[in-house]
Parts: structure tokens; sequence; C-alpha cells
């Protein structure tokens, strides 16, 4: 008989303990595996929309939206339209339609910034419904949550069970977690934004810009964002909104997209109704309109759609995309150049032309 020595001994007891833990480790793990034939062929071609139609999503099932921007320029004002249409109490947003919550959730609204004033505009803009039934439909938690979100990364996701909700508006992202710009605190916050998408909550927030763009001018790309990266990596959309505290008229830019970019937009913002309207949306058909037998451009279209004398090669070739997307709706034909280094050109559709019965 051999003699065991007692180091082996021991490694064998580490060795079973290891193999229970990983057993009940498996046993306890969520069933939550999914073919990767169904996930990946039955994908619809379109994100389905919270906000938006078609192509055109400002903000898709599953994935937060941000609408960042400096203070004053109506970030909390359009987030309120957007509960509210959840809520079923209108039916679109900046034209654009929102689909209601689910039957029988709730709203939660996490009013951490300023949340007095928030009240205040939200009185305008709910001023109007029945209170009977936005104290059936609609939660509001005021001031710092009772956790930091991206400590306690379960949070976000309890606070909504508990309000039995299933869209949560978080105003804003700095007043969830604090030290919003080191990479630590905005890759817990986003996992605490991930856990609530995950338990099919509708996530919308608010959140701030740097002061300025490149060269002091207006900011308009995802690094204009405030804080760590983790926050506009984390999240499918991302609006832009500037201009001056109070200004009734602001800027509307998509800069992250699930699908289409949507605008660019001027916003008029109605401060005593609280409510948001586009006030210059570029018209391409009426464009093409006008230019006649000559034809639009993608650059004429991008100076118009971005006001500018000289757009940019990714602006023009945005511009090239929406006339693209017209086109393969039958409302504008692509004539190719005859001579090298021309330009394509854009005219009406058969759709478009009026009809010789008309004439």
């Amino acid at each position: 008989m051999t003699n065991t020595p007692e180091w082996a001994e021991d490694v064998k007891a580490e060795s079973d303990a290891h193999a229970a833990a990983e057993s009940q480790a498996e046993d306890e793990l969520p069933k939550s595996f999914t073919p990767g034939g169904s996930f990946f062929l039955n994908a619809p071609p379109t994100p389905p929309a919270v906000w938006g139609s078609g192509g055109d999503v400002l903000w898709a099932q599953g994935e937060s939206l941000i609408l960042a921007g400096p203070q004053g320029v109506g970030k909390t004002t359009i987030a309120h339209q957007l509960i509210r249409a959840r809520l079923g109490l209108q039916d679109e947003v900046l034209g654009l339609p929102v689909e209601p919550a689910q039957d029988g959730k709730k709203c939660l609204m996490l009013l951490m910034d300023r949340p007095a004033q928030a009240r205040r505009a939200g009185h305008r803009i709910f001023g109007k419904d029945p209170e009977d039934y936005l104290n059936e439909r609609l939660v509001v938690w005021e001031g710092p949550p009772p956790y930091d979100l991206a400590k306690r990364t379960d949070i976000l996701a309890a606070m909504c069970a508990r309000a039995g909700a299933d869209t949560v508006l978080v105003d804003s992202i700095k007043d969830g977690a604090l030290g919003i710009s080191a990479d630590e605190v905005g890759a817990g916050y986003n996992r605490a934004r991930q856990k609530a998408l995950a338990e099919g909550i509708q996530v919308l927030e608010n959140h701030h810009t740097k002061k300025a763009g490149a060269n002091g001018g207006e900011p308009n790309t995802l690094t204009d964002v405030y804080g760590s990266v983790w926050i506009t990596a984390g999240s499918g959309s991302v609006v832009m909104l500037w201009g001056d505290a109070g200004d009734p008229v602001v800027s509307f830019r998509h800069i992250k997209q699930p699908m289409n970019e949507v605008g660019p937009f001027q916003l008029i913002h109605d401060h005593a109704s609280g409510l948001t309207t586009v006030r210059h949306a570029v018209d391409l058909l009426d464009m093409v309109r006008i230019k006649g037998v000559h034809g639009l451009t993608a650059v004429d279209a991008a100076a118009a759609m971005f006001e500018t004398k000289k757009p940019t090669a990714a602006e023009r070739e945005k511009a090239r995309r929406r006339l693209g997307q017209l086109v393969d709706k039958g409302l504008l034909a692509k004539v190719e150049p005859e001579a090298p280094g021309d330009p394509v050109r854009f005219f009406l559709g058969r759709a478009q032309l009026p009809s010789r019965e008309a004439s």
C-alpha cells in the first residue's frame, strides 16, 4: 500500500471543492443562451424603435438614448415630452412617432439634477393631463439615488423593478454616478445601464457636453460629450443639443445613430407650453425641384443641410446617403456624369413628376 503524502490530500481536497463550486455556479447561471442562427439570421432589417420610424430611429428598443447639451438648451423639456408620449398622452415628438410603454407598466423619472427646476418644466408639459392617470402611470424620484449607480450596478434595474416601470429617465448621468470622467466610474455606470436594458427597461439619459467643441465652436462629435468614453460607447444613440441657456431656438444633431442619421434640425422651444417643434429641416425634394434641369449635387445638398459654404467630406457623404435613400424610394433619379470629374446629379423621380393627364 502506497502512502499518500499529506500535501497531495490537500491538493485533492482543494480540487474537489473547486469542482463542486463550478458545478454550483453552472446550476445558478440564468438560462439565457440563444442559438446563434436564430440570433443573427432573424435580426430585423431596421431596429425596432421607441422613438422613430423605418430607418429614422432616434431611440431603439434595448438601447439607451442620450440627450447631451449644456445647461438650459431643452434636454429636460424634450425628455419630458418623450416620457409623456411613453405614457400614451401624445403620439409623437419632433414629428416622429413614440411607442407607448407596455400595458400596466409605469415610467420612472430620476430627477437628480435640480429637481425643483425639472418639476417646473414638467408642470408646463403635464399641466393639462389628468392627475389620477399621472399618479397611476408616472413615478418620480427626487435627488440623488440611494447608492452610487456606478458602485452598485444593480440599483438602477432594482429601482425600475420597485417602481413597476419599463421606462426610466436618468436626469442626469453625472448625478447618478460621481466622478463620471474616470473610466472605472464610466464603466461601472455603463454596466448599471446594461443591466437595466437586459431587464427590458428602455433607458433615456440626460447628460452634459464639454464647454465647447474644437476651436471653441459648436460641439458635434462624441468626444465633445463630457466624461468617460464608456458613457457614449455603451449608448445606442446620442443627440447633441446646442445653444445658449434659454434660447428659444437650438440646434439638434444626431451624432451616434442606430441606423440613419436624423436631422440636423433647428428646434423651437415654446417655453410657455413646454413643447418643442422643428423649425427648419432641409427638404431635399424641394431643392431638386428648384434646381430643375440642372439637378442637385451632393455638395449643394450638404451645404444646405449643414449650413456651411464648405461642407466636409463626411458631410458630403451624409448628404449622398440621404439622396440615395430618396432614390431607393423612387422619389429621386440619380444621373451619372458624362464627363470625368463632373458630379453626380439628382433629379425628380417618376413618382414626383406631374402626370400627363394633369397637364
